[in-house]
């Protein structure tokens, strides 16, 4: 769309395990844009720069962002506007970084709220001032990750050994426990309270994420969707439980998704 910009920028490997990315988009046009956010288990923080930018929640509650908020973790799609002359960059938490600098966040209900009422202090409110009059959005990708340093707390013994699991091969929650001598109620806590979901709730997640890499590999080719092959590659149940997942996390139908798709952005990519 001419007038309407999108740009991902990718985080220093020193920071590979805080942030998986950041994301800017303007609107230059002369019509609201509306985008449609999949569901990613992270927490973001959004900076408006321009005029405020309007998210839809999952109770069809409107929220204006005019200079910074935090959303998240994101469990469920969401639709947000841009109105002409807006402007937002958006910083992508990875696993439980957003609990090591927030420690006192409460992850078990998804956040939106500014982020200086999580520290009691007006920092984010003097970062979004310092950020705003910079042109080159590389350079503030750099000045949040420079402001982002001296708060960022050491990573919990358990924590770590939940985001690096290779959760394909065994169950995090099972092998951890028993690594550290542990009982599994324990480590489910940890996970809940660093990650703000649980390992039932993530695995959901992700074989709904597959069965959506899929549905896009294939439309990608013009091909026709099977959704049987979807159903028995991804490891559904049956046909009814796949429609219960598109109907969770995106408010649409396995073919609704299908033909809404190219207006729906996937923040993992």
């Amino acid at each position: 769309m001419d007038g309407y910009n999108s740009l991902r920028i990718a985080v220093p490997p020193t920071f590979e395990e805080v942030f998986s990315h950041f994301y800017y988009a303007e609107n230059k046009t002369g019509d609201t844009v509306v985008k449609t956010l999949m569901p990613s288990y992270q927490t973001i923080m959004i900076f408006s720069f321009g005029t405020p930018a309007s998210f839809i929640a999952k109770n069809g509650e409107e929220i204006t962002v005019e200079k910074c908020i935090v959303l998240g973790p994101i469990k469920h799609a969401f639709t947000y506007s841009l109105a002409p002359g807006a402007e937002i960059f958006v910083c992508n938490f990875k696993d439980d970084a957003f609990f090591r600098f927030f420690t006192h966040a409460d992850l078990s209900r998804e956040l939106a709220l500014h982020p200086d009422d999580l520290l009691n202090q007006n920092c984010f409110t003097l970062l979004w001032s310092e950020l705003k009059p910079l042109s080159c959005n590389e350079k503030r990708a750099e000045r949040i990750l420079n402001f982002a340093r001296p708060y960022l707390r050491n990573r919990d013994q358990i924590a770590e050994q939940i985001a690096c699991f290779d959760s394909t091969t065994s169950s995090a929650i099972k092998e951890i426990s028993h690594k550290n001598k542990l009982s599994e109620r324990s480590v489910q806590l940890n996970h809940k309270k660093h990650f703000g979901y649980t390992a039932k709730e993530f695995h959901r997640y992700k074989r709904f994420l597959k069965a959506i890499q899929l549905v896009q590999t294939i439309a990608s080719e013009s091909k026709k969707v099977d959704w049987f092959e979807i159903i028995a590659e991804c490891e559904f149940y049956d046909q009814s439980q796949l429609i219960k997942d598109f109907n969770h996390y995106l408010q649409l139908s396995p073919a609704k998704y299908l033909k809404f798709q190219e207006a729906i952005c996937d923040p993992k990519h």
